[in-house]
């Protein structure tokens, strides 16, 4: 049985994060498979597909789009939002689905661990490294964050992405929140 976690985020330091929350879906692939979980992906129109065993193990985001990381075989913890940030273990059959901005990072893995990854529509992917954002870097990747449209589909579910179309707008945050968010 699939279940789907939220994990929700806001801006840290120089990090952007998201205000869509990170969708763990639990089971999504039962058993996981590199050719079952890059089925489901692109069969929910998330492609540029590649497959890996494990992710960057430094701390990084994308501004150019959102991304899948499906877990194949073994498992891999990976801490979002940034150094300090929330733990999550990620295990065969699992798959996470990650707003461009929050950044992630691979912590420890199995020695079978295998990933595979996807991005709606086939987007070309950036990788912007907290280790080395500048206050320039960090603008110019929110505008390209703000106008990334909402993916169709949800890649482990096929289903439209309520959670993301029902999420709080930017203009409905807590300003004070964000300023908190930034002096972090």
């Amino acid at each position: 049985m699939t279940t789907t976690e939220q994990l929700w985020s806001k801006p840290k330091g120089m990090l952007p994060n998201s205000r869509f929350p990170v969708l763990v879906h639990r089971n999504a692939v039962p058993e996981g498979g590199q050719d079952a979980v890059q089925a489901r992906f692109r069969s929910n129109g998330w492609l540029n597909n590649w497959r890996y065993p494990g992710i960057y193990t430094y701390h990084h985001f994308h501004s150019t789009t959102h991304e899948c990381l499906g877990c194949a075989g073994g498992w891999m913890e990976v801490v979002l939002f940034g150094e300090g940030g929330v733990h999550v273990r990620i295990e065969a059959g699992d798959i996470i689905v990650l707003p461009a901005g929050v950044s992630h990072c691979m912590t420890a893995n199995s020695n079978d661990i295998q990933m595979v990854g996807g991005y709606p529509e086939g987007r070309d992917w950036d990788n912007v490294q907290q280790a080395h954002l500048t206050e320039d870097i960090r603008r110019a990747a929110a505008k390209r964050i703000m106008m990334l449209p909402i993916p169709a589909l949800d890649p482990a579910t096929g289903e439209p992405m309520h959670e993301w179309i029902d999420a709080p707008s930017s203009v409905d945050a807590d300003l004070n929140d964000y300023r908190d968010g930034l002096d972090s």
